[in-house]
């Protein structure tokens, strides 16, 4: 792990990996809230961790440099989301064929998967997960679509991931659901942060 100044007030750890990210996002958080860390966001990425609004950015580095990140959450311990799944997408046949399988083998596969949120971005409450293997990652679309459904499952690369509106979008869809998962008024607005486990059931 390297620590680099981002700016004036703010840290990047660049990590090796999305299990060292949830690693030191995880330990980050919990040194914030025993009043070690001083931060106002600690924002984990793919291979990154930003940690943002630090009033001695110097020392808070040398802080860290001594710390090592915390251990990935088990699964007695990590919050888990079922979120209800109707796997109808329009691309279940493509992801299916990529993976060599008949479409029922394929859903299986996704609803066995336990996944886990690595980071949020693109969109408010749009979570990336990670669970499945390397091998199984699928392109995006050549050209996306203008308009995704909001609820809509999908799969890019590595990733899976859920679109809590609806908006323009290039992954693979293989379902879709009801779940809300961004409400303004709900705290957190994200209904998939961070280290949640998540399990894609059949609805």
């Amino acid at each position: 792990m390297r620590i680099r100044p981002v700016g004036a007030h703010a840290l990047l750890l660049d990590c090796d990996g999305p299990e060292q990210v949830e690693g030191w996002r995880a330990e980050l958080w919990r040194r914030r809230s025993a009043g070690e860390l001083s931060a106002v966001e600690i924002v984990p990425a793919a291979a990154t961790v930003l940690v943002d609004g630090v009033p001695d950015p110097a020392a808070a580095a040398a802080r860290i440099a001594r710390w090592s990140p915390g251990r990935v959450a088990t699964a007695a311990s990590a919050a888990e989301v079922r979120v209800p799944t109707v796997y109808d997408g329009v691309d279940l046949p493509t992801v299916a064929g990529h993976w060599g399988v008949d479409v029922p083998t394929a859903v299986e596969r996704l609803r066995g998967t336990e996944f886990r949120v690595a980071f949020c971005g693109f969109a408010p409450g749009f979570a990336y997960l990670t669970g499945l293997p390397a091998e199984l990652a699928v392109p995006r679309l050549a050209t996306p679509r203008t308009r995704v459904p909001a609820g809509s499952v999908a799969l890019a690369g590595p990733y899976a991931g859920i679109y809590p509106t609806a908006s323009p979008g290039g992954w693979l869809l293989v379902g879709r659901t009801d779940l809300v998962l961004f409400d303004v008024h709900a705290d957190p607005p994200a209904r998939l942060t961070p280290g949640t486990r998540v399990r894609l059931v059949s609805a």
